[in-house]
């Protein structure tokens, strides 16, 4: 996949301010700090389009970019930050339970997880969530980069039996720092928007 171009193009904390458009969105969901905002970055090979930093909880709103005109990332809030209020998070499950009620736009999610630790709680109920709605999930394990090779599928094994996926081969590693996995997050993605076209 070529990524000629790229922009942030709108924050919403409802349906009334998501933008007007027909064009497939593709969601990310996961964890506060969990890397998703540098795994925007690398993907459409931009420093600082996706806004990333060292306070984790930083992503309140859905945060819309657009891909090549065509298609959209929407980065979600991120769950299980136990520093921001109990009124914060209700706020954002609503917001993520209007999105993923409503947005017909909406064509497959992409689970974020550490490799490094086995998934939470939260992760957990993320996935079965989205599988009762039916909604496609790709796993990517990010910072595969702290784990040396030989060894992710030991951690991808316990990642695969936390989320009661099928089979560790389904989720992929990534690395925003070496680029590891850039390549097939790319084919993963091209198929999702292929489908969407046939």
């Amino acid at each position: 996949m070529i990524i000629r171009k790229a922009e942030y193009t709108a924050s919403a904390v409802n349906r009334q301010q998501y933008p007007e458009n027909s064009g497939p969105e593709i969601a990310l969901a996961g964890r506060s700090n969990v890397g998703k905002s540098s795994l925007i970055n690398k993907f459409i090979n931009r420093k600082n389009l996706a806004r990333t930093g060292n306070t984790p909880g930083k992503t309140q709103m859905l945060n819309f970019y657009h891909i090549n005109d065509e298609w959209f990332f929407v980065d979600l809030p991120g769950y299980g930050y136990a520093k921001v209020s109990k009124d914060v998070h209700s706020r954002w499950g609503k917001m993520m339970e209007e999105y993923f009620s409503t947005r017909e736009n909406l064509r497959a999610v992409i689970q974020v997880v550490d490799i490094r630790h086995k998934p939470s709680s939260e992760d957990q109920e993320m996935q079965a969530f989205l599988r009762t709605r039916g909604i496609p999930v790709l796993v990517a394990a990010t910072k595969a980069d702290k784990i040396a090779r030989g060894q992710w599928p030991k951690y991808l094994k316990v990642i695969a039996e936390s989320l009661n996926l099928p089979d560790w081969q389904m989720i992929l590693p990534f690395s925003a720092e070496s680029g590891n996995g850039l390549d097939d997050l790319h084919k993963a993605v091209e198929e999702i928007l292929t489908v969407e076209e046939n």
